[in-house]
């Protein structure tokens, strides 16, 4: 049984009939269904059925030569609705099945971001049509996550202005050294260094969380888990239409990424609030839409 099927609302399943049981309605009243050709020259097929509005469950198989869909494997989904451009990204395949993962360079993270492709029978297709391995994309990214946790705002040293200049300041250090320079180089060994003596100073008399305003960092064994610690931006709760039971889902900023999350009501410890935080472990996924 998946362990993200409680982030959209199904935490009451507890047998492997039930779950057969939702799968066989899923595979039968799905909503949407895109087709295309795989490695091996299969009619690849994914089919979306929404529970709640952007999140449900995706079924992945193909079609044999009779035309009879069969199923393979299946992952509950949520589709962010946050737009950002890459103008790199790599699409790797998974070894074990027909799922692909995504690499990203977000130079204002200073990070490498890996996430799980929603949507591959769209990559499959463009694939096809322009054998690439990297491309200029817009990317949707979300998360799903079994448990976290509200925090309250910290004080802020730098305005919002302030603050997207020194994002902007510093992701141009970023590219920079990682073309060679070395005044870059040398403004960024600084720059950490300062902060590194900042918060050893600090962290003798402060709590982590209220010198640490937000991160993004990788969780675990699995690639494209993340532990998160992001500022609030929107909030709103919505319900599965099957099982009844609501959902969180929070926009959330964390070092100048805009992503959404989504958590079951009754994982999520605290009241959400617009400029709270949210502190805990997500399942990046993310959709995938290719520019010709």
């Amino acid at each position: 049984m998946h362990e993200y099927l409680r982030a959209i609302g199904f935490s009451r399943i507890e047998s492997k009939e039930e779950l057969n049981q939702l799968l066989k309605m899923a595979e039968e009243s799905y909503q949407i269904e895109r087709t295309s050709g795989d490695y091996e020259g299969h009619d690849f097929s994914e089919r979306r059925k929404e529970f709640a509005p952007g999140m449900g469950i995706m079924l992945r198989g193909e079609y044999n030569e009779r035309g009879e869909y069969q199923s393979e494997y299946y992952f509950p989904y949520f589709q962010g609705r946050q737009e950002k451009f890459y103008d790199n990204i790599t699409i790797e395949r998974h070894a074990e099945k027909e799922s692909y993962a995504g690499v990203i360079d977000d130079l204002a993270m200073g990070v490498t971001i890996i996430f799980y492709v929603q949507n591959v029978a769209d990559y499959l297709s463009e694939r096809r049509r322009s054998h690439f391995s990297s491309c200029t994309v817009t990317l949707k990214l979300a998360g799903l996550s079994t448990e976290g946790k509200i925090l309250l705002p910290v004080a802020q040293s730098l305005t919002p202005e302030e603050n997207t200049q020194a994002i902007l300041q510093r992701t141009k250090l970023i590219k920079a050294a990682r073309e060679g320079d070395e005044e870059a180089i040398e403004n960024l060994t600084i720059e950490d260094m300062d902060t590194y003596s900042m918060i050893s100073r600090r962290i003798a008399h402060e709590d982590v969380f209220s010198i640490v305003s937000t991160y993004f960092m990788p969780y675990g064994v699995e690639c494209d888990h993340y532990n998160v610690l992001g500022e609030i931006l929107e909030y709103h709760l919505v319900q599965n239409s099957l099982t009844k039971e609501w959902i969180y889902v929070l926009t959330l900023e964390s070092h100048d990424l805009v992503f959404e999350v989504c958590i079951n009501k009754d994982d999520l410890l605290g009241e959400p609030a617009v400029g709270r935080r949210f502190k805990g472990v997500v399942w990046m996924q993310g959709e995938v839409i290719y520019h010709n």
